[in-house]
């Protein structure tokens, strides 16, 4: 999850300014009136006791704001004190439930990570009990029995309220409506014990240099690899460091011992736990008249269907089969010359295993297409990079970032930022940056909603706060930060979805920011990472940090594009595998069947993608199946979108630089969230109907494969 040039050096001014010179947040109070807007520093706390007593008193307060909905006379209900009531209680409840995820993910202080995930299953617990609130749900019910004349945001709140009841059971008989609120509550309770093992799990793999060969020397030196004479220690839980090793160290066997070190992490707690979570969701499911979680989960999506989202990923798989088995045999080529250097005896075609393709699609990209990925590393020193993305993204879309004093930092180097738009100076919200890994800290990288966006009831606009969740490679003695290509991607992606929260204008909680289909919430992240595969926009930060008048030459970019559209039928299939195993994992299933969810997932894995040891158990550490459970087709569904909605930039007259073409994103995209049917925000921002062209020529797919595209016509 999911974030100019002449301001590029005001930026980087600014973000080497000394605390003391830093704005405080109060500077922005009169652009705020001006603009009835609010922003708001969390107050975090900072004793696990605290914690604790913020989440009891929060429910307490949630419970009260119930009672007085509950409490209401059928005659006297109306929109605001139904409904928009409940947004209202719901938000605040939220972003205290915000906080203690963020605690729970970031803080350094184990006693206050265990106090604030004990905090995030009571408020949990407390939000699926909502929706069990007969009371409640009677007063919503008498407004929405009125036949209320209502239009655009506010029907949208009422309808997606109701149907909200409908899919928690409150048409059931009392008993079984109790039943799937005791499974849904217990369910969230596992979900954040899958989470927490995630993030706890941790494994150091010892290796010699010699089984380190391949390596650069600089990552011999980066901080805590080196334990002993001759003693490296890779963990396999940091994923840039088992991502450097996955790709650049020669020995297969060292690959291999790494590959399913990391691939068990978290087995022995996380595999009996997730078939708990399986077993829950689809008797929930059953319940409620579905005929699996994945029918459930995707309702209020785009795809609307288990099947639907199915069919998308396995035409998918079918069109780029000739394309992924062309790449296969280019990597079997390779690692034939390794295995069987001279060519002596019979050829076989040796196999690629998934702890082979990072390998050879870095060989082959270096070989065939002469690009050296560590050594473009160079190019992109971190500072340098969120310089320039910064000053990019203020040009296109309109806005201003500046850096304010952080009053509480859970760790040295926290940043904080103050977002604006540029022409009117509107202050529109603030996001923290917490870019390096550590023990115990969310070992991927996300975005993380604190204070949501919202039209408060005294009608002022609550501006978001959010945080950047990163785990980016740490400077050195000798070095700064330098980052791989993929991760400046990954970067321009996130920073994504920090604009498409910040920049919201929708009227209600539900609907603000990034509270969109899940199957269409990583489109415009996705489709921002077009923007680092472009000379211009490279050219505008990306130097040799030792000789800053060298840049990127336009041919080594031309071979970075064509090695990636040469390995796109790996790295989509291997995308597609996973949609393709979640879904497995949530299709139609007995009720009193067990769940052997390796027995499921690994097989599917081998099928659609490469082969595995047989005792790794992938899911344990697949993060994605506590949230996007039934959802991660979303991403490939999502990338269609992306590669269409790319096109408009495509096409401008400023390219990838273009500011109408930003502002059109940012308004009919960014500004509305889920406040209208986004299929109808997609079109208004393309000015035409959906096309999934795009994308199939972005992945190397003929038309005579396609899919249909991923749009509401293919429900």
């Amino acid at each position: 999850m999911n974030f100019r040039y002449s301001l590029l050096l005001i930026l980087g001014l600014a973000i080497g300014a000394r605390a003391e010179d830093l704005k405080s947040i109060d500077s922005f109070r009169d652009a705020g009136a001006k603009a009835n807007a609010q922003l708001t520093i969390p107050d975090w706390q900072q004793t696990p006791e605290a914690v604790e007593a913020s989440a009891k008193e929060t429910i307490k307060k949630g419970n009260a704001a119930l009672d007085a909905v509950g409490k209401l006379d059928p005659k006297k209900v109306t929109l605001q004190n139904t409904v928009v009531a409940l947004d209202d209680l719901a938000y605040e409840v939220n972003n205290v439930a915000n906080k203690a995820t963020i605690i729970k993910e970031a803080n350094t202080d184990p006693k206050m990570r265990a106090a604030a995930e004990n905090a995030v299953k009571a408020l949990n617990d407390w939000f699926v009990g909502i929706d069990y609130r007969e009371d409640v749900y009677k007063s919503i019910k008498a407004f929405a029995d009125t036949k209320p004349q209502l239009t655009s945001e506010d029907k949208k709140l009422l309808d997606e309220t109701m149907r909200d009841y409908r899919r928690a059971g409150l048409a059931l008989p009392p008993a079984k409506r109790k039943e799937v609120e005791q499974m849904r509550k217990q369910l969230a309770r596992l979900g954040t014990d899958f989470s927490s093992n995630i993030a706890n799990a941790k494994r150091a793999v010892v290796f010699t240099k010699a089984e380190l060969e391949g390596m650069p020397e600089d990552f011999f030196t980066k901080p805590g690899i080196k334990t002993g004479a001759d003693a490296y220690s890779v963990l396999a839980n940091v994923t840039w460091q088992y991502n450097a090793v996955d790709e650049k160290a020669k020995s297969e066997a060292t690959r291999k011992k790494l590959y399913i070190a990391r691939e068990t992490l978290a087995k022995e707690k996380n595999v009996p736990l997730l078939n708990q979570m399986l077993t829950l969701r689809n008797k929930i499911a059953l319940r409620l008249g579905y005929k699996s979680w994945d029918d459930f989960q995707t309702e209020p999506r785009m795809a609307k269907t288990g099947a639907a989202a199915q069919k998308y990923i396995d035409d998918l798989v079918a069109g780029i089969e000739p394309k992924f088995a062309a790449e296969l045999a280019e990597l079997q080529k390779m690692k034939q010359l390794d295995v069987q250097p001279h060519g002596n005896g019979v050829f076989t075609a040796p196999r690629i295993n998934i702890w082979d393709w990072r390998y050879y699609q870095n060989q082959l990209k270096k070989q065939k297409f002469a690009v050296d990925a560590e050594a473009l590393r160079n190019f992109f020193p971190f500072q340098k990079v969120l310089d320039g993305m910064f000053a990019i993204y203020q040009r296109i879309f309109g806005l201003k970032f500046e850096q304010v004093a952080v009053p509480y930092k859970w760790i040295d180097d926290l940043q904080l930022w103050a977002v604006s738009d540029a022409a009117s100076g509107e202050p529109l919200g603030l996001f923290y940056l917490d870019m390096f890994p550590r023990d115990g800290k969310f070992n991927h990288f996300a975005e993380f909603e604190i204070i949501g966006g919202k039209l408060l009831p005294d009608g002022k606009y609550q501006r978001p706060t959010v945080t950047l969740l990163c785990n980016f490679p740490p400077a050195t003695a000798d070095k700064p930060s330098l980052l791989s290509h993929n991760e400046v991607e990954i970067l321009f992606h996130e920073f994504g979805h920090v604009l498409h929260t910040i920049t919201t204008h929708a009227k209600y909680a539900r609907f603000a920011g990034t509270h969109v289909p899940t199957d269409f919430v990583e489109a415009p992240s996705q489709m921002l990472q077009n923007w680092v595969w472009d000379k211009n926009v490279l050219d505008s930060f990306a130097a040799d940090y030792r000789d800053p008048s060298k840049k990127i030459p336009a041919e080594t970019i031309q071979k970075m594009k064509d090695a990636k559209l040469a390995t796109a039928g790996v790295f989509y299939r291997r995308q597609f595998a996973f949609a393709s195993l979640d879904l497995a994992l949530h299709g139609a299933h007995a009720e009193n069947a067990p769940y052997d969810c390796v027995a499921i997932s690994n097989p599917i894995m081998e099928k659609v993608f490469l082969p595995i040891d047989p005792s790794t158990t992938f899911v344990s550490y697949f993060g994605h199946l506590n949230g996007y459970d039934a959802g991660y087709y979303g991403y490939a569904w999502a990338d269609a979108i992306a590669a269409d909605m790319a096109t408009v930039f495509e096409s401008a007259p400023e390219g990838y630089f273009d500011q109408q073409a930003g502002v059109r994103l940012r308004s009919e995209i960014y500004a509305m969230g889920d406040s209208r049917d986004v299929n109808e925000s997609i079109e208004k921002f393309l000015g035409r109907k959906q096309s999934v062209q795009p994308f199939l020529t972005k992945i190397g797919i003929g038309e005579a494969s396609a899919p249909a595209a991923p749009s509401v016509e293919s429900k």
